[in-house]
């Protein structure tokens, strides 16, 4: 069986709590045999290790505030969260970045929260996971700044277009792919790219409960993602490659394991 990594799963959300066992079962069934569970906010972030203590052998996390959470960020954020970053289950810091689309925290706000994070990287010699949705050209200029004191740095379900994912590379900075690569309609402008992304710097990831994967067939009635559909994304990244799926499957575990330090 070829054996993956999630590296961004929402196993906090309520849809995957609900029956968390039988997802964990189902994805160990798939190959998905370790997961990272993404830390959103303060609350998620303790939800996350607390899932992290419960399968230990499966389950590693983030901790962060994403921009959605940003006008959340106080004084007391930081502290909070390097105190959970220190605990041996959590290998990153984020997600963190800049999401100028919905806007649900002003950019100053989002801005803030993201230097600390990043700081906080720094400081403690951490990767960061980041998000960013229709922010480039800020979200690159602030990480500009302290790239080179940084770990390492993946950009998290990316979907943008050429000229942000030559950027990212030029950064040195992991890609994440997810099942936005299988819809016929939006992913058709990531299916070309994904052939850009250096063998060393490609990771998979459901983002689950999010962006199930249009053309899973049959699709669930349910319509959440699991992890268990990571082997859908990772044959069609390597399609899209013209790789074989052995191969990817290969390649994108040693970069989820030198990434996290799994």
């Amino acid at each position: 069986m070829i054996e993956l990594v999630d590296v961004g799963v929402n196993l906090t959300n309520k849809s995957l709590q609900r029956d968390i066992d039988a997802v964990m079962r189902r994805a160990g069934e798939a190959g998905v045999m370790q997961m990272v569970v993404t830390g959103t906010s303060i609350d998620e972030s303790r939800q996350a290790i607390a899932l992290c203590e419960q399968y230990p052998e499966r389950l590693v996390s983030t901790c962060g505030m994403h921009p959605h959470h940003a006008s959340e960020w106080n004084q007391d954020c930081r502290s909070e969260l390097e105190n959970m970053a220190r605990q041996d289950c959590v290998r990153a810091i984020g997600e963190t970045g800049l999401d100028f689309n919905r806007n649900y925290s002003p950019h100053a706000a989002q801005e803030l929260a993201f230097q600390q994070q990043l700081e906080l990287a720094v400081a403690l010699q951490m990767p960061l996971f980041c998000h960013q949705r229709d922010a480039h050209e800020r979200f690159v200029s602030m990480l500009r700044e302290y790239r080179d004191d940084i770990n390492r740095l993946v950009v998290h379900c990316f979907t943008d277009n050429r000229e942000a994912l030559t950027d990212y590379l030029d950064l040195d900075c992991y890609i994440g792919i997810t099942g936005w690569i299988c819809d016929e309609r939006r992913g058709l402008e990531l299916q070309q790219l994904v052939k850009l992304i250096p063998d060393n710097r490609l990771l998979l990831e459901t983002d689950a409960p999010y962006l199930l994967p249009r053309n899973i067939q049959p699709r669930p009635s349910s319509r959440i993602n699991e992890p268990a559909y990571l082997p859908h994304i990772l044959e069609n990244v390597a399609f899209h490659q013209g790789k074989t799926v052995t191969l990817l499957a290969r390649q994108s575990l040693q970069n989820s394991r030198t990434f996290f330090d799994l």
